[in-house]
């Protein structure tokens, strides 16, 4: 036949736990009841609360040992709620679960529970201890969940925080780059505009010499043309006078009929088309003049590009 310490065992209770229950109350039906009211404590805090355990002897909480025959029996009972205790300790702790204070003495001894009161009273606390144990696997379940969740989130906002910081530096790469060739474009355009202006200046000066030496004045042919170059009849908005851009885009969907501020960049463009085809844009091409646009050009704007007010783009 298994002891009682045995059978709370095979319910599931701690053994520290279970031990200190049979010896605080001398009985399976006491050590039931002691387990019931201090379920929600951990060993460390009855043991904290309490003190020792293997000097539970002393405890004067502890139920007092069945009565001997010819001693008077007694029990306590709660006016409040009419539950009937065999000890003080159980009183007591009755007292600080439900705040009732109202106890007096009774003659009346609690018989013993019967082995049928036993095993129902047994199972009852099986039940009630998977309860207990399911409510906390569900928590930790939630807890787990809900944890997961908190990383998901992590995660994605480091990943926009990542995906910023690359397009950032994106931007201001092409853009040194572009200022590059700019600064390139402008030499060579300079150096150009130089021998323009010495082959021009060469070429007065041999018709001056020739002039003289045929007897006959100088021609004014050079500044004539200048005159009429500068104060033609012809006059036309500036670019930088433009607020917008029209941009015909040329894509594998179809053309598409855009607007956009001159202060807009190629990448943002590329950011409309593919919002609008889905495409994702590699380059721009212009026909006329023949320029290609491609990632290094991305961080400047229509304006600077020369695509104002009204550009055709084939879009790769």
């Amino acid at each position: 036949m298994p002891s009682d310490l045995d059978t709370l065992l095979e319910m599931g209770f701690d053994k520290p736990k279970a031990e200190l229950a049979i010896k605080r109350t001398r009985g399976l039906q006491g050590a039931l009841e002691w387990l019931e009211v201090n379920q929600d404590k951990s060993y460390e805090e009855i043991v904290t609360t309490s003190g020792d355990p293997s000097k539970a002897d002393d405890d004067p909480n502890a139920e007092p040992a069945p009565l001997q025959p010819g001693e008077q029996a007694r029990s306590l009972v709660c006016n409040e709620c009419g539950k009937r205790f065999r000890s003080q300790a159980q009183a007591e702790f009755h007292a600080s679960r439900t705040q009732h204070v109202d106890f007096s003495e009774s003659q009346e001894e609690i018989a013993p529970l019967t082995e049928e009161e036993k095993t129902t009273r047994l199972e009852e606390l099986r039940q009630k201890l998977a309860e207990k144990r399911a409510g906390t696997s569900e928590q930790d379940k939630l807890d787990k969940k809900r944890n997961e969740e908190i990383r998901r989130k992590s995660t994605r906002e480091t990943q926009d925080i990542k995906e910023d910081l690359k397009k950032k530096e994106q931007l201001k790469e092409a853009a040194a780059k572009r200022k590059e060739k700019q600064g390139e474009i402008d030499a060579k355009a300079r150096i150009k505009a130089k021998i323009a202006a010495d082959k021009e200046e060469r070429r007065v000066r041999a018709e001056k010499e020739k002039a003289e030496r045929q007897g006959r004045a100088a021609p004014e042919v050079a500044e004539a043309s200048s005159a009429a170059t500068t104060s033609g009849p012809v006059e036309s908005k500036p670019a930088s006078a433009y607020t917008e851009a029209r941009l015909r885009l040329q894509t594998s969907a179809g053309n598409l009929q855009k607007t956009f501020p001159v202060t807009t960049t190629l990448f943002e463009v590329a950011a409309a088309v593919k919002q609008e085809t889905g495409t994702e844009v590699q380059s721009f091409t212009q026909n006329f003049p023949k320029k290609t646009f491609d990632a290094i050009d991305f961080g400047a704007n229509l304006k600077e590009l020369g695509l104002v007010p009204s550009a055709s783009l084939i879009v790769r």
